[in-house]
C-alpha cells in the first residue's frame, strides 16, 4: 500500500470507529468511557461545507424531519384549528427561510454537543475518507487535499458508515426539481404541487410536513398495500387518518419515468388501470436507503458483503475479519433505526472492553414520526395468527381518554396483544399523539416479561394518554375488543 506518510506519523489506537452517525458516536463515546484510546473517522460536510459530526441522522434525517414537522404543525394549527380554542389569529404568514433556519440552528447546536462529547472524552477526530486494509489497518485520506495519507493502526475497528438515499433510474435526482430525502428538507420556496415516490416511513414523514404547509401532496406507492411493517389494523387506521388530512395516497402506482419540463416535472406511472401521468412542481424520491459500504474496504481485505451491500455480521456484530465489527445501517441486524445503531454501538464497545450484555432485538421499538405518530414493539396480530399462536387482544381508542379530549388530539388507538394462555404481552401497537413516548412503557413491560394483568395493576395518572395502555390491557383481560 503506497503512502507518502512516514511510519512514525501513523497513529495507533485501541479502537477506531469509522463513521460519526448515532451508532458511531455512541460507540466511540462508550469506548472512551471504558478507558480505551479511541478515534473516529468521518467525512460528512454540512450545507456550508463544514466538517460535522452526527451523520445523516442529525444533519439530514430524523432531527431535521422532527424540527420541520413541529413547525409545520404549529403553522397548520394557527391556520385551521386555533379557532376552536376561542383564539382568533389573523395575518398568519409562512416564512419558510426562517423555518429552515430554525431547523439548521437546532442541528448546529446538536453538532456542537457531539463535538463537546468528543473533547470531554479525549476522542481523536479525523475528517476524511477511511478504507479498511485488513483487520488492523485503515488507510485514511484527509479531507484537506494537501494533507498526507495516513495508515492508522487499531486493535479493534468498528464500521459505522450508515446509509444514504436509494436512487431510482427512472427518476434521476438533480436536487432541483427531482429531490432525494436530504434535499427534501431544504426546499426554500413553497411548491404548489408535490409528488413523493414511496409511501413508506420516509415518504410519509416528508408528506406530513409539506401537506401541513399547504402543498398539494401526492404519494405514489408501488405496493398494493399500505405500510406493511406495522400491525395491519394500525396501518388501516393510519390510511384513514392521513386521507382525512388531505394526503393523496395512490397505491399500486409504479413509477416508470419522471421528466423535467418547463413547468416542473411530469411523473409517468403504471396502475392496474393502465398508464397514468401526474404534473407537479417537484418530486421527492423516498424509496428507502442503502448501506454506505461501497469502497469501504480494499478487495484484499475480504470483508464479506451480501448482494445488496450489507456487511455480514454475527449476533455480536462481528464481521468475518478478526477484531472488525459493523453496526447500524450497515447490517441487517434489525431495521435502520438510530436507536438500534446506538444500542449496537454501546454493545460493541462493551464487548471490546470485556463486558457482555445482550441486545434483545425483539424488544426494539419502531416509530414513524408522522402526525399522529405510529409506534410499536413486539409482534403483529397477522404474524402471530400466521403461526397459530393463541392470543387475546385489547384495543382502546384515544378519543375515550379525557386527556385526548382536552388537547383535541383524539385520533388513534392502542392495541395490546397477549398470549391467550400465559397472558404475556407479545406486542403493543399505537397510533396517536405522543405514540413515540407512550411506547416506552410497553417496551419496559415486555423487557420484564410483563402480562396484561401487570399493566392493569399499574396505577396510571389521570387524566393522561398513558391511561389508554391501562384500559387496553383491561380489555385484554375482559376478552373484548
Amino acid at each position: 500500500m503506497k503512502t507518502n506518510a512516514t511510519q512514525a506519523a501513523n497513529p495507533v489506537f485501541d479502537v477506531v470507529v469509522i463513521g460519526a452517525g448515532p451508532a458511531g458516536l455512541a460507540c466511540a463515546v462508550r469506548c472512551a468511557q471504558l478507558g480505551l484510546s479511541t478515534a473516529c473517522i468521518d467525512n460528512w460536510r454540512d450545507k456550508k461545507g463544514h466538517n460535522s459530526l452526527g451523520g445523516a441522522y442529525l444533519n439530514a434525517g430524523c432531527v431535521a424531519t422532527l424540527a420541520m414537522l413541529e413547525s409545520a404543525k404549529i403553522y397548520h394549527t394557527l391556520k385551521h384549528d386555533i379557532q376552536q380554542h376561542g383564539i382568533h389569529a389573523e395575518g398568519i404568514v409562512l416564512d419558510l427561510p426562517q423555518m429552515l433556519k430554525r431547523k439548521d440552528n437546532i442541528i448546529a447546536a446538536l453538532q456542537t454537543d457531539a463535538a463537546d462529547l468528543f473533547t470531554q472524552h479525549h476522542i481523536k477526530r479525523f475528517f476524511g475518507k477511511a478504507k479498511l486494509i485488513n483487520e488492523g489497518l485503515i488507510e485514511f485520506s484527509p479531507a484537506e487535499k494537501a494533507a498526507a495519507t495516513l495508515i492508522i493502526t487499531a486493535r479493534h475497528i468498528v464500521l459505522a458508515t450508515g446509509s444514504s438515499p436509494f436512487q431510482l433510474p427512472c427518476a434521476p435526482i438533480d436536487n432541483e426539481v427531482i429531490l432525494d430525502s436530504v434535499a427534501a428538507l431544504n426546499i426554500d420556496s413553497l411548491p404548489k404541487r408535490l409528488a413523493i415516490i414511496g409511501a413508506g416511513v420516509i415518504g410519509l414523514e416528508l408528506a406530513g410536513i409539506w401537506n401541513r404547509l399547504g402543498v398539494k401532496t401526492t404519494l405514489l406507492e408501488a405496493q398494493d398495500t399500505f405500510l406493511n411493517l406495522p400491525d395491519q389494523q394500525i396501518s388501516r387506521e393510519a390510511y384513514r387518518i392521513y386521507n382525512k388530512q388531505g394526503l393523496d395516497m395512490r397505491l399500486g402506482a409504479r413509477v416508470v419515468a419522471a421528466r423535467k419540463t418547463r413547468q416542473g416535472v411530469t411523473v409517468d406511472y403504471q396502475t392496474n388501470e393502465g398508464s397514468q401521468s401526474l404534473h407537479v412542481d417537484k418530486v421527492i424520491v423516498a424509496t428507502g436507503r442503502k448501506p454506505n459500504s461501497e469502497d469501504l474496504a480494499t478487495a484484499e481485505a475480504n470483508l464479506l458483503l451480501d448482494e445488496n451491500g450489507y456487511v455480514h455480521v454475527d449476533e455480536n456484530c462481528r464481521t468475518t475479519l478478526p477484531g472488525v465489527y459493523a453496526i447500524g445501517d450497515l447490517t441487517l441486524l434489525g431495521p435502520m433505526l438510530a436507536h438500534k445503531g446506538m444500542e449496537e454501538g454501546v454493545f460493541v464497545a462493551e464487548q471490546i472492553a470485556g463486558l457482555h450484555a445482550a441486545i434483545n432485538f425483539d424488544r426494539l421499538p419502531s416509530v414513524i414520526f408522522t402526525d399522529p405518530e405510529i409506534a410499536w414493539v413486539g409482534q403483529t396480530e397477522q404474524a402471530l395468527r400466521a403461526v397459530g399462536e393463541p392470543i387475546h387482544i385489547g384495543i382502546y381508542y384515544l378519543r375515550d381518554t379525557a386527556k385526548a379530549q382536552t388537547t383535541g388530539k383524539t385520533e388513534g388507538l392502542v392495541k395490546i396483544i397477549a398470549h391467550a394462555e400465559t397472558d404475556t404481552i407479545l406486542g403493543v401497537h399505537i397510533i396517536g399523539t405522543h405514540a413515540a413516548e407512550l411506547i416506552a412503557e410497553a417496551v419496559l413491560a415486555m423487557e420484564f416479561s410483563a402480562s396484561s394483568e401487570d399493566l392493569v395493576r399499574t396505577i396510571h395518572a389521570h387524566p393522561t394518554l398513558s391511561e389508554a395502555l391501562h384500559d387496553a390491557a383491561l380489555k385484554v383481560k375482559a376478552g373484548i375488543k
